[in-house]
């Protein structure tokens, strides 16, 4: 796969690449509202977990882009992936890359509920936030934004990285889609009600997990009930909200000081404030964690 591809009409001219629970499924929701752009529903992570499996398997991600269409794609894996950027360079050198970063804390603890919530952990947060070395190192390793963006910027010019923090959505969600829509070259295209939707929501009501094990048999079979109305009333009979295991403010404690020296990287770096991440219980961190 030697050579660039760029100038091929069907590849993307811009990639969110990330955070993993920084709100880019929000980000694409929006940017998939704009006529004129396309991104595939799927994550690709052709750049991360799929390279071996060519062009000819990138290229099925958007074969349904409308002629003129600006093609984009979403893989949040691919910002903590240390082969990714190298090998996107490689193809793709003139992409416009867009990057969402959360409080690190928060974001760690809601991926660690993602998980939770699909069965994947059931230990408590200290199981898997206290060190790196458990069997998920991502919750804590992803969050290491400095050393990730540095590698991104060591094959890209910093004009063609666009990042935002994950409580500007809180704050002004029509300028975030305003900001990413000029930095891939589009002109923006905002959906009020849209962007009040959440999105990969923690607070998700699920069936019991016994009962989901049950019932996973008949999958396929209920799949086509989907949307009628007394399917979804007997659903949200048997659902109920997910109790995920509490963040222990020791724990929050010391997440601060692992991350401490990275947000210190990422500032330089890329040149703004974020004591705002550097202290427990602050305004924008983990009280953000109850909405995923």
């Amino acid at each position: 796969m030697k050579g660039t591809i760029y100038d091929a009409p069907w590849v993307p001219k811009f990639i969110v690449i990330g955070a993993v629970k920084g709100a880019t499924t929000w980000v694409q929701t929006q940017l998939q509202a704009n006529p004129r752009v396309f991104l595939p529903d799927p994550e690709p992570h052709f750049f991360s977990r799929d390279f071996d499996l060519g062009l000819e398997h990138y290229h099925r991600f958007f074969t349904k882009a409308p002629p003129g269409a600006l093609v984009g794609e979403k893989s949040a894996d691919y910002l903590a992936d240390p082969m990714v950027p190298e090998r996107v360079s490689g193809l793709l050198p003139e992409v416009r890359l867009v990057a969402l970063l959360r409080d690190p804390v928060a974001r760690a603890y809601s991926d660690y509920k993602m998980l939770f919530r699909r069965g994947e952990v059931t230990g408590i947060p200290a199981d898997y936030l206290a060190n790196p070395d458990n069997p998920h190192p991502r919750f804590l390793n992803d969050g290491l934004y400095g050393r990730h963006l540095k590698r991104w910027l060591d094959w890209f010019p910093r004009e063609a990285l666009l990042m935002f923090l994950f409580e500007d959505l809180a704050t002004n969600s029509r300028e975030v889609v305003e900001k990413v829509s000029r930095h891939i070259g589009v002109p923006p295209v905002f959906d009020p009600e849209l962007a009040r939707r959440k999105q990969n929501n923690s607070e998700e009501r699920l069936i019991p997990r016994t009962l989901r094990t049950v019932l996973a048999p008949l999958k396929g079979a209920v799949e086509p009930l989907r949307g009628n109305p007394v399917f979804e009333f007997a659903r949200d009979k048997l659902a109920r909200p997910i109790a995920y295991p509490p963040l222990a403010p020791e724990l929050e404690r010391w997440m601060r000081d692992f991350y401490l020296k990275d947000i210190e990287k990422l500032e330089s770096l890329v040149g703004i404030n974020l004591d705002r991440w550097k202290e427990p219980d602050c305004s924008n961190g983990l009280q953000l964690t109850r909405k995923g």
